[in-house]
């Protein structure tokens, strides 16, 4: 158990920004990460070591959050209020992207969606993702690449709209 506490101290400042990277909630993210500790706890003697610690961390944690968005769809995945100096139309229209682009990453089939969320939500290296799909290095790199792309072009067309 003195092991998990270590990886406790840590990892849980990276879990909970992944985490609130994915719903820009405070108290939701500050739950969330709490809840994959949990599991991470539960499952500790189970963990065999193929990916590193913050890999497998981060997707307990993005299995937690989107289970709990199928779960409840409704539930706003923004509530960020802006500051009385914000613009109010900038704080909308950020607000605005902000959806679409989760939207869109929402639709990104996958591996894509998931090796853009590991990337630039958990900041996982290339190496670290390759690791976990038990691909190579530059196969992450493609793909990450791809995905950026599609979002890209999913959001210049939506904005279009």
């Amino acid at each position: 158990m003195d092991d998990f506490n270590a990886v406790y101290e840590a990892y849980h400042e990276m879990v909970y920004r992944f985490i609130y990277r994915l719903c820009q909630n405070q108290s939701l993210s500050e739950e969330l990460t709490q809840e994959t500790f949990y599991q991470a706890m539960r499952g500790w003697e189970r963990y065999r070591g193929d990916s590193g610690v913050s890999t497998w961390l981060c997707s307990i944690a993005k299995r937690i959050y989107y289970t709990g968005i199928k779960q409840a769809p409704t539930q706003p995945l923004n509530e960020t209020i802006p500051s009385p100096d914000t613009d109010i139309a900038e704080a909308l229209l950020d607000s605005d992207r902000r959806m679409i682009a989760l939207r869109m990453l929402h639709h990104l089939p996958e591996p894509y969606r998931e090796i853009f969320t590991l990337r630039t939500f958990c900041d996982l290296s290339h190496k670290q993702i390759a690791a976990l799909f038990g691909k190579s290095e530059s196969w992450s790199r493609v793909t990450y690449y791809r995905a950026r792309q599609m979002l890209q072009q999913a959001m210049k067309e939506a904005e279009q709209e």
